[in-house]
């Protein structure tokens, strides 16, 4: 069967009826000071929202086979839709819709006139995702069977944010905390990076596990500083320290830190950094955003090179995505799942995850208990619950 049309959507939920739950105090993710890759300038420094896109929507790419089944997957960004409205749909039309490794490829090459890792990375998500999507529905199979089946019996899952009384009450064992503070503030900041990640353990105890996100905000001896001073706190890794093109920086951190896990990827686009990362030992656990390098089918392939390499993936958000779950289900070195809250303590998860369902961002989420994934996604596909209606042609 081939494929009949390929369109950018936006996806418009009826609203809901429920009034949300009123939280106990904002969420850190309100006002928090966080460092980031552009901390280095005073004016933006304070908030990422100071210096993020105006405008940078999730989008969906619908394509449909020539009997009408639809797959759906989604990214962001009104240049990444136009990648595929402009010079990714004309060429899938006519293509087999099961040769997903054969139009990943098409894509990729499609795609080298103008630049494949970034934009081009997050367009092909999309589609690609579209694609799994549809090879489920086509076969009356979740796409997790169709990578094989499930590779475990439950997911463990840890919570990732800074209201870490709210994430232990709700049950989590694992917490990775947002660095507030990089090189721009010197010793000071130093020292309060110590009091925030001692805080958090203090409050954990010594049976939990705590990572630390440093978005990309560091240099290598700020890394290496800041890794020696937390050792005490038995951080169980460090993330995204470096800006993700920085290669040498990241062979040098891990020649400097050989005792510290190392975690990265979620800004790399595309399987080839990860191969270059595994080939010089720089990382411990790979993390791509489904969305972002390339779709499932690079996921699957960045993760069939880790386990050879005998490493771990850990997908960037993917414990509260259907995509990432389902991906995170399949794969046997894929052991944590990434909960994102950002939402106000005190707001149960379940309705969280149904607010950023109104996006398409989340629709047909399984939401941990305890911080534990205990049930299969039902239906096929990705199991949306996305109905054909609530589709709508993408404002650009």
């Amino acid at each position: 069967m081939k494929i009949r049309s390929v369109e950018v959507v936006s996806v418009e939920r009826p609203p809901r009826k429920t009034p949300s739950t009123t939280g106990r105090r904002k969420s850190w993710a309100h006002n928090d000071e966080v460092a980031n890759p552009v901390s280095k300038f005073p004016r933006f420094k304070r908030n990422r929202a100071l210096y993020s896109a105006r405008r940078w929507p999730v989008f969906g790419v619908k394509v449909t086979a020539e009997d009408g089944t639809w797959g759906l997957g989604t990214s962001q960004g009104r240049p990444a839709a136009a990648v595929v409205e402009d010079a990714f749909a004309h060429v899938l039309e006519g293509e087999p819709c099961l040769a997903i490794e054969r139009l990943w490829d098409l894509l990729f090459r499609v795609s080298k006139p103008f630049g494949t890792p970034g934009i081009a990375s997050l367009a092909m998500s999309a589609v690609d995702l579209a694609l799994w999507d549809l090879a489920g529905k086509v076969q009356d199979k979740p796409v997790y069977e169709l990578l094989g089946g499930p590779a475990r019996d439950r997911i463990f899952c840890y919570a990732t944010g800074n209201d870490v009384d709210w994430y232990k009450e709700l049950g989590f064992k694992a917490f990775k905390l947002a660095c507030p503070y990089g090189p721009a503030d010197g010793l000071e900041g130093l020292q309060k990076n110590e009091a925030h990640i001692a805080k958090a353990r203090q409050l954990i105890g010594d049976d939990a596990e705590l990572m630390l996100d440093c978005y990309m905000a560091f240099d290598v001896e700020y890394t290496v500083q800041l890794a020696e001073r937390l050792r005490p706190y038995r951080l169980k890794w460090i993330e995204e320290y470096l800006i993700p093109e920085d290669e040498d920086g990241h062979a040098e951190v891990r020649r400097r830190l050989p005792w510290m896990t190392l975690a990265a990827g979620e800004h790399f686009y595309t399987p080839f950094p990860y191969q270059r990362m595994l080939e010089r030992g720089c990382l411990d656990i790979l993390q791509p955003d489904i969305h972002w390098v390339g779709g499932l089918t690079a996921c699957v392939k960045i993760a069939h090179m880790a386990e050879a390499a005998g490493k771990q993936v850990c997908l960037h958000g993917g414990g509260r995505d259907p995509y990432g779950q389902h991906f995170t289900w399949a794969m046997p070195n894929t052991p944590w799942g990434e909960f994102y809250i950002g939402s106000d303590p005190g707001v149960p998860l379940t309705e969280d995850v149904e607010v950023s369902t109104s996006s398409g961002k989340a629709a047909g989420s399984q939401v941990p208990v305890d911080g534990w994934l205990e049930s299969l996604p039902p239906g096929p596909g990705f199991g949306l619950h996305i109905e054909e209606q609530w589709l709508k042609p993408f404002t650009f």
